[in-house]
């Protein structure tokens, strides 16, 4: 993007012969709030600790505001860092944890008062000035540690797996509450996570990672919807893959004869030859059963196993040529094992992926 605040430019990391990190170019707006989101050793985390100036780059530079910040040790960057294991002093009561950053600037004890007491009302923590980090949670100290992040008023905060050890209620708290301090601020965060929800829920784009590399980046309704590799496709979500040949393409959508014989229709933003082979993503819960419509794709099935998931039904089909995933609403009339029915999707609902 052409008004990036924080740009990587052609930014590589090695440890030894392994590149952990290779040839990356990332842009980040002001304000934006963005993921990285990949699978462990992808080089997503490593990337952030270059940011954060733990890390220097092999090659490549790195810039925030248009000014390079590669060759500037941490505490120059202006930058707050949150780590999953939140790294609070045990020693120091939660107000002393959150002004350590402050007494490291130089700011005067009034100051601190002010920023301090702001911070922890901030993460709803006003009460909790005087407690020792073993004396709360891990969703409180997580708070203290963001609180800590914040008080300096950086211009970026980055996150490091931040909600990793926390339960799954509390991570779903901590997430609208960061949702909502980025909101009400007007932060640039950068947010590194394996996973996926996390991703979706919390950023206005998400960049996938897999071997120092960016899959792809974009809005999360895009990287979702939109894959444009079988690796992203299958990393964030669940996804079936089809396999076919195109036998026509016009408008936009192209023709494909599926391996096992079926014909479907894909929407397409790229032009495939015919006899091209192609992979299909199609989302589980994009599949209807029993329900066909006009212009739907319309395969028969065989049903070979259902699973209760509470508020929705998984069932495993037999297309006759390979097996496939069908995510069903408890509303729905719940098939039985065995059962020949017709599974439908519309060619919006699916999309070819490299």
């Amino acid at each position: 993007m052409s008004d990036a605040f924080i740009h990587f430019d052609k930014v590589s990391k090695a440890f030894g012969i392994v590149t952990v990190v290779d040839n990356l170019d990332l842009s980040i707006g002001r304000g934006e709030f963005v993921s990285m989101l990949g699978p462990s050793g992808s080089g997503k985390t490593t990337l952030l600790m270059m940011l954060a100036g733990f890390e220097n780059p092999t090659s490549g530079a790195i810039s925030v505001g248009g000014k390079r910040v590669d060759a500037l040790p941490p505490h120059k960057r202006n930058m707050g860092v949150v780590f999953q294991n939140y790294a609070l002093f045990p020693h120091m009561s939660v107000a002393d944890n959150v002004a350590f950053p402050l007494k490291m600037r130089g700011a005067s004890r009034s100051e601190i008062v002010e920023r301090v007491t702001k911070a922890l009302d901030m993460v709803q923590l006003g009460a909790f000035h005087e407690r020792k980090p073993i004396q709360l949670s891990g969703g409180q100290q997580q708070r203290v540690a963001l609180a800590r992040a914040l008080v300096f008023e950086p211009e970026v905060v980055l996150m490091d797996e931040p909600l990793g050890a926390l339960d799954k209620k509390l991570r779903e708290q901590m997430q609208m509450d960061i949702r909502d301090i980025h909101h009400r601020l007007g932060l640039t965060i950068v947010f590194v996570t394996h996973d996926q929800t996390e991703a979706l829920t919390m950023s206005d784009r998400i960049a996938i990672f897999n071997h120092g590399k960016i899959e792809q980046i974009g809005r999360p309704s895009e990287i979702y919807d939109r894959p444009k590799t079988q690796f992203v496709a299958e990393f964030i979500g669940e996804t079936n893959l089809l396999g076919g040949k195109v036998a026509s393409s016009s408008n936009g959508v192209l023709n494909v004869i599926l391996d096992g014989g079926q014909p479907i229709s894909v929407a397409s933003a790229t032009t495939q030859e015919p006899g091209q082979h192609v992979k299909v993503s199609v989302r589980p819960e994009r599949i209807e059963l029993d329900s066909p419509g006009d212009g739907q794709n319309e395969l028969k099935v065989r049903v070979t196993d259902i699973v209760y998931h509470g508020d929705h039904l998984q069932v495993l089909v037999d297309s006759g040529h390979r097996s496939f995933v069908v995510k069903a609403t408890r509303k729905a009339v719940a098939p039985q094992v065995g059962q020949e029915i017709i599974a439908s999707f519309s060619p919006e609902q699916c999309w070819i992926v490299s």
